[in-house]
């Protein structure tokens, strides 16, 4: 057995370094979220105006809900893509199991800005889908979803793949045995016994497409703009930085809801 001592001397650095990359720069921006900001100066007073222009200006609310849409169709997109090319590697690649795993992850090796280039390349003007040209391929919310759809594919693809690989295959097999179908060995075998990590995908892909900044700026438009752009804009040009606090925060506890969330849903699933 290790000595109390000893455990607190191997604990100390990470705890350390969570409590100051982490839980300060939290501890801050909870601080300047009740600041304000006077003739372009942030007043140390506390109020709780910037939480009340929150709740009653609509331009927010607008962008919080597309920025919500947004996230959802990357989720289902990323979800309908990523969930048959995990099964089909599980199940039916064989020995070209290997090489596809490689071909799936090698994106993720590929700088996130030059991804998104390319893909304003492809839809832009006189690109390769867009000869007409047609403005609904760029600067769209088409756009953004279609750009963040192949950049977290793969974030959704490995926690499936995951889950797949570690179903018995004794259980399918005695599903079989048992005289069921491969549409209810599917529905009542491997989907319920996947979806952890399809909880997981869907986390991964809601909740990164939530923090989005990048994609709007390079492929998006005025109708693409999101939750975290406003922040930046906040942060940057506007020198507002307690409103940009607040509206972190409201971010940062609606991630925390949908985590909590999902753990839930997961333990009661693992539960049945």
């Amino acid at each position: 057995m290790y000595s109390r001592a000893y455990k607190s001397i191997v604990s100390a650095p990470p705890l350390l370094w969570v409590a100051l990359f982490l839980l300060l720069p939290y501890a801050l921006m909870l601080v300047h979220s009740f600041w304000l900001v006077r003739e372009g100066f942030i007043v140390h007073q506390w109020s709780l105006q910037n939480y009340a222009t929150l709740v009653h200006n609509p331009v927010y609310l607008e962008v919080l809900f597309r920025t919500a849409r947004i996230a959802a169709s990357v989720m289902l997109l990323s979800l309908l893509l990523g969930y048959p090319l995990a099964y089909y590697m599980s199940f039916r690649a064989g020995l070209r199991k290997e090489l596809l795993y490689q071909l799936v992850i090698i994106p993720l090796w590929v700088s996130y800005l030059v991804r998104g280039y390319a893909w304003k390349t492809i839809l832009g003007y006189a690109g390769i889908l867009n000869r007409e040209p047609v403005s609904f391929f760029l600067y769209s919310p088409f756009a953004v979803i279609l750009t963040l759809t192949h950049i977290y594919t793969p974030f959704v693809f490995l926690p499936l793949y995951a889950s797949l690989e570690h179903i018995p295959r004794s259980l399918i097999e005695a599903s079989q045995d048992l005289g069921a179908s491969p549409r209810a060995t599917f529905f009542r075998v491997i989907l319920p016994l996947s979806l952890p990590g399809l909880l997981a995908g869907a986390t991964f892909a809601f909740v990164l497409t939530l923090g989005d900044f990048l994609t709007p700026l390079l492929v998006g438009g005025p109708s693409s703009v999101m939750i975290a752009n406003i922040v930046q804009n906040l942060f940057g040009t506007a020198y507002d930085w307690p409103l940009g606090a607040a509206i972190s925060l409201g971010i940062l506890l609606l991630i925390i809801g949908l985590l909590f969330l999902t753990e839930r849903l997961e333990k009661r699933w693992s539960y049945r």
